[in-house]
Formats: structure tokens, sequence, C-alpha cells
């Protein structure tokens, strides 16, 4: 893997499944969320309305290609007829209409650890696989700004479910974490004084917020929001209170990455996403990989 650091890890254990593809697949097929549904879903946005950036001029760049990999769902994979898809594959390709350089896109996946040596070898311009922004990626990557995170969340029972604040909702209840996550040390940290019980895998914690077993479940929204859409789930539960963000124990969010000589590149990328966003094409991409929602 060299020297790349996977940002995926928070949620490569539960959707290696294939239960999960599946479960990707049919929210899918029932994309575009109806309007009644998207208006309960909050849209996150980044972006400082009071930042300007210029437009870049790329047309001059004899081609745009962007780096990712295929497993990585549903940011990154192969779908059932086989193609390239996935919330990055469509971003990178409204960042090139954005940018007016859509006939010479280009999106090829390599495996994660050939990334950094094909853009080394100027084999590609961008990375958009979900590689982590930290020390140590900052000393070989320039960086767009973060278009999106992956916040941590509590899920609970429909039948029991915990009222705001949700610290004091916890009192003599018991909270389901995985062993050694990074939710299990943020929660370990943030609610210090609550009961957490530790699960070996993601899907134990599932399995024991399902049958009942603790009051609640903290972990990322993103394994969390496919679970509850899952046949596993079968409408048990649901999100409790709002996102929890922390840079030191869940990153810095996803952004694209591109050589340091080629910094320019990414400022162009950030005028391209603050674009998408302010225009609602970001809004539809997430709706339409993530139907319930991360927030």
């Amino acid at each position: 893997m060299g020297r790349l650091i996977n940002m995926r890890r928070l949620t490569a254990s539960f959707f290696a499944t294939q239960t999960a593809l599946a479960v990707l697949a049919s929210l899918l097929t029932f994309a575009p969320v109806n309007t009644a549904s998207a208006q309960t879903v909050l849209i996150p946005n980044f972006w400082d309305p009071n930042t300007r950036y210029t437009k870049p001029n790329f047309t001059i760049l004899p081609r745009l290609r962007f780096l990712t990999t295929t497993d990585f769902p549903p940011f990154n994979f192969i779908d059932r007829k086989k193609r390239l898809t996935g919330f990055h594959v469509d971003l990178a390709r409204a960042i090139c209409a954005e940018l007016n350089v859509l006939a010479k896109c280009q999106i090829q996946a390599v495996r994660w650890g050939d990334l950094e040596k094909m853009l080394e070898k100027g084999e590609g311009e961008a990375i958009i696989a979900g590689l982590d922004i930290n020390a140590t990626t900052r000393q070989i990557y320039a960086f767009s700004h973060p278009y999106l995170s992956i916040p941590g969340r509590f899920i609970t029972r429909r039948d029991k479910p915990l009222a705001s604040p949700v610290y004091n909702s916890l009192f003599k209840k018991t909270v389901g974490v995985v062993q050694g996550s990074a939710h299990q040390k943020y929660f370990a940290g943030a609610f210090g004084e609550r009961k957490f019980v530790q699960f070996p895998t993601r899907q134990a914690v599932f399995n024991a917020l399902k049958a009942g077993n603790v009051d609640a479940i903290f972990t990322d929204a993103l394994s969390g929001s496919f679970w509850l859409a899952s046949q596993d789930a079968a409408g048990c539960c649901d999100y409790a209170g709002g996102p929890y963000l922390s840079s030191k124990y869940f990153g810095n969010g996803l952004s694209i990455a591109v050589s340091k000589k080629d910094a320019h590149l990414a400022n162009g990328f950030n005028y391209a996403l603050k674009q998408i966003s302010e225009k609602g094409v970001f809004k539809e991409l997430y709706l339409k990989y993530f139907p319930l929602g991360l927030y």
C-alpha cells in the first residue's frame, strides 16, 4: 500500500459483503429519491459562501485523468453491468462538465496500492478514492477542499428511541461499539461516564441492537445507513440525535489529491466543487447514493 493511508478502513468490513452490495443496488434502483423523502434528508455543505474561487482554464490540458478503485462502494465500485460507477465516478464527471473538459475526462480504476505510483509516474492527474488527509499525506499531495465527511451516529431501536440531548438519555443505558474502533475511542472520550459494550465486528454490533441486547450503538453513518435500509435490519431501528464529526477520530473528510507540482489543479477542483454544490448537482448525487442521508 506504500505511503497511502486508507480512509476506507472505517467502512470496508461492512461493504466487503455481498449483502451490502445488494442493499446498495436496491437503493440505486429506486433513485432518485422522491421529493418528500429528499426534504427530510440534511444535505451537508462544507463551503463558505464568502469564499470565491477563480474559474481555471483547463481546456489547455490534453486530458484530465482521475484515478480511483473498484472496492469502496458506494463511492467507487463495479455495478451489475460490469461498469465502473459510484459517487466518486459521477462526481468526477460533474467536475469535468463544470470545467468544460468532459470530452477530455477519463476515470480509471486501479488497485489501491498502485494509486500513488501511477500519480508519481504521470499516469493520472488526480486521485479520487477515499485517501486520508493527514500530516503524512499532506507532505506528498496537494488536496482539494473536503467535499464530504463521514460522521459518527447513534442508532437505536424504533420502539426505544433516545430523546435529545443524547448524552442525558444514555444515563443507565448501554451502547454497543466495535472493539478498538475509532468510534469506540471517540465514545470513551466524549461519553466517558456512559456505559458501553464492545463487540468484535460491526455486524455483531448491529445484531446486538436488533436483538435488544444494547440500548443504542455508535458507528459510522455510512455503514449504518446501509444497514438501516437492509433486510437484515427489517425496519427495527433508526438514527438518534445528530452527526458527530471529529478530525482526530474520523479523519478530515474526503478530498481529491493531486501531485504537489500540480497544486493548481486542486484549486481548479475547488472552483468546480463549489459550483456543483451551489447549483444543486452535489445534492442530486448525494441523494442518489445516500438516500437515507449521513447527517
